[in-house]
């Protein structure tokens, strides 16, 4: 049973005894809204500047993941010059190209 089941649930169950439906959401939105003032309390994201450091923690974090993503490639074309490199000199010297060269 999820939140949403129970929730509906615990409002049919007091709509049941007696309970007002219209009251009883009104309370479930009251709560909702407590909560999660609470939490962004806790995350100290309840002041005026709350918008613009979420704005700037997006900014960071994409910036962080193109560098991330720059930084793989770079890497892997490294890797590919240095394995082109390697068959360029297997191939030289398969070849003979350093008897030439003396």
């Amino acid at each position: 049973m999820n939140n949403g089941e129970m929730l509906a649930g615990l409002l049919a169950q007091a709509r049941a005894s007696g309970s007002d439906l219209v009251t009883l959401r009104a309370i479930v939105e009251e709560a909702s809204e407590l909560g999660s003032q609470r939490m962004l309390s806790r995350l100290g994201l309840d002041d005026e500047t709350a918008i613009g450091d979420l704005s700037e923690l997006r900014e960071l974090l994409q910036a962080w993941r193109d560098a991330k993503a720059s930084a793989t490639q770079a890497v892997v074309g490294w890797a590919v010059r240095a394995v082109l490199a390697l068959l360029l000199l297997g191939l030289a010297y398969r070849f003979g190209v350093a008897e030439i060269i003396r």
